[in-house]
């Protein structure tokens, strides 16, 4: 049985930040191309949330391939769920208390 996703209500605003900043810097073809690796990094974690390592306690952490972000999410019993969206180097602690 596969859990849904859910999301803690942070990650749209962290997307939508990212997303602006690639627009602004340069395009909309990168900025697409993020949208769309995102998207794909939530569907691997969707079909197979077991699959990426331990970040910290029960947290697990997803990268990207080509952009330098990951999601940090936690398999609960009903959900797996979403609660960040963060650069590889900036901001260390960045989201680590989201529920």
């Amino acid at each position: 049985m596969t859990l849904p996703l859910s999301f803690n209500p942070r990650v749209s605003n962290d997307l939508k930040g990212i997303f602006a900043f690639y627009e602004q810097e340069s395009g909309i073809h990168l900025a697409e191309e993020f949208q769309t690796e995102s998207i794909s990094c939530l569907d691997q974690i969707l079909a197979n949330p077991q699959r990426f390592h331990f970040f910290a306690n029960d947290l697990r952490r997803a990268n990207l391939k080509r952009f330098p972000y990951h999601f940090l999410y936690r398999i609960e019993s009903i959900a797996v769920r979403i609660l960040v969206i963060r650069h590889h180097h900036r901001n260390p602690d960045f989201g680590t208390n989201r529920q």
